[in-house]
Formats: structure tokens, C-alpha cells, sequence
């Protein structure tokens, strides 16, 4: 049988003004945590709640309500501070300044405390090198492939520096994810795992600029079906990827326009040149 063991967790603030909250997290950020608030009322009495934050709206911040019981093990702690009060039916103001460590609660040992400033540029970061890697640069590539092909050789050499260029920044993007969940404890499953697939792809298509055959080899029929496809399945799943990071870091609305509105650009560009293509096949 079993033994059902409890954990005691005290959480301490020097002052009384405002609230202070400790908060357990999967992946290291406060969307999707559970978290224990506690504060002094302005009549002197000790209040503690729990919440659940669903998202980062008021009304979305959950009171009385855990997502799971899953027993802690290794697992991203946040801690946090405001000196306003919250609001009627224990509406919880912004907090006014937040950290959080990596806790392995099976040792007993702690992680070093990480600045709250520096992870959220890392996750930026992380956003931005992904976006231009996979949302800007490859596109580009892929689309002197598909349409210049009449610049003979000129649009063979652009495509495979460009191609270069974005596979670079796509490494990038994956050395700070690990980073991410190496600090952090972020273990976002899904994105993970397409993230490492399409990494996967982007190193089969430059082996495959190394590998190509001879336009007379028997072989580059295959070779060519290999090289295509295996690149839209990246170009898929990345997209892909990047929406589902967006929504899954809870980020704010600057980020889904301005990922909308490149996505837009990239394809209202294709679509205009693959009509220029046809209108140029049938004279």
C-alpha cells in the first residue's frame, strides 16, 4: 500500500498592504497555473484563496478551482506581489512584480532564482527567431524555388543561402527552447515534438542541397518528389507551431496581428504570383 504523503509549503511577506500569491506552474508560465493568494484586509483579517488562471483576463482567473491533483515533483514555482488589494468577489489586481525557481520537490533541492525580466525577453527571443526563421525567411526561399526557376541558375544560388540563412535561425530557435526548459521546467508537449519534427525536416532538406543529383540522373525524379514534399511538411507544421506557441504562451494581441499580418503578406505574395505563372503557361 501506498503512503499518501502532504507537503507544507509557508509563504511569508514583511508587509501587509496588498496581496502575495505562490503559484504552480507546468510550463513555467502563469497562464494555465494554480496559485494560493493571501492578504490582510483593511479590517485586519487574514484571507487566503485559491485560483486558477485560465487566462490572463480577470474573468478568467478562476477562484476555488484546481485543474488536476497531479502530485508534484519537479516543478516551476512562481511567486509574486501586489500592493493594491484585489477588487470585489476577490478579483485579483496585476501584480506589481514576480519571480520563479525550478523546486524538485522528490530531493528537496531548488534551482537558482531566475529574473522574471530576463526569462520573458528569453521567450521572446524564442518568439521572434522562430517567426522570422520559419514565418519570413524560409517562405521567401520557398518562393524564388517555385516561381524564378526562368533565372537559371541565379535562383538555384538565392534559394539555397536563403534556405541556409532560415535553417540557422531555426537552430537558434531550438538551442533557446531548450534553454526555456531547461530554466523554466516549460514542457509544452505539443509544441515541443512539432518543433523537433520540423527541425528534423529542415536537416533533410539541406542534406538534401548537398545530395542533389544531376538534372540527367535517373534518380532526381525521386529526388525532386523527396525534396518537395519533405518541405511543405515543414512549411505546414511550423506555421503550425507558431500559432500554437502563441496561444499557448498566452501572448498578447501585438503578437497574433503582427503574425497574422505577415502570414497575410506571405500569402497574398504566392497567390499573386502563382496567377502571373498560370496567365504566363497558357500564352
Amino acid at each position: 500500500m501506498i503512503k499518501q504523503q502532504s507537503t507544507t509549503i509557508i509563504l511569508s511577506a514583511p508587509y501587509t498592504l496588498g496581496w502575495v500569491g505562490i503559484g504552480f506552474s507546468k510550463d513555467g508560465m502563469m497562464v494555465g497555473s494554480c496559485v494560493m493568494v493571501g492578504w490582510i484586509n483593511k479590517h485586519g483579517h487574514a484571507k487566503i484563496k485559491q485560483f486558477y488562471l485560465r487566462a490572463k483576463k480577470p474573468s478568467e482567473v478562476l477562484e476555488d478551482k484546481v485543474e488536476d491533483g497531479t502530485p508534484l515533483e519537479r516543478q516551476q514555482v512562481l511567486l509574486a506581489f501586489s500592493i493594491k488589494y484585489p477588487k470585489n468577489n476577490n478579483h485579483l489586481s496585476k501584480h506589481d512584480d514576480k519571480t520563479s525557481f525550478v523546486f524538485d520537490f522528490t530531493s528537496g533541492s531548488k534551482g537558482p532564482l531566475s529574473s522574471s525580466n530576463e526569462l520573458i525577453q528569453m521567450r521572446k527571443n524564442h518568439g521572434i527567431v522562430g517567426i522570422i526563421g520559419w514565418g519570413l525567411i524560409l517562405p521567401i526561399g520557398v518562393i524564388i524555388a517555385r516561381y524564378f526557376r526562368h533565372k537559371d541558375p541565379l535562383w538555384f544560388y538565392f534559394h539555397a543561402a536563403i534556405q541556409f540563412v532560415g535553417f540557422t535561425f531555426g537552430l537558434v530557435t531550438i538551442i533557446l527552447g531548450l534553454q526555456l526548459y531547461t530554466k523554466m521546467n516549460a514542457h509544452i508537449s505539443a509544441h515541443r515534438g512539432i518543433g523537433i519534427f520540423v527541425f528534423v525536416l529542415s536537416i533533410l532538406q539541406i542534406l538534401a542541397l548537398f545530395l542533389r543529383p544531376n538534372k540527367d540522373s535517373k534518380i532526381r525524379r525521386i529526388w525532386n518528389l523527396y525534396h518537395n514534399w519533405f518541405g511543405r511538411l515543414a512549411m505546414l507544421f511550423a506555421t503550425m507551431n507558431i500559432v500554437l506557441r502563441i496561444q499557448a504562451a498566452g501572448a498578447g494581441k501585438e503578437w497574433k496581428i503582427g503574425y497574422g499580418i505577415l502570414f497575410g503578406i506571405t500569402v497574398v505574395v504566392a497567390i499573386v504570383l502563382e496567377v502571373l505563372a498560370y496567365l504566363k503557361r497558357q500564352r
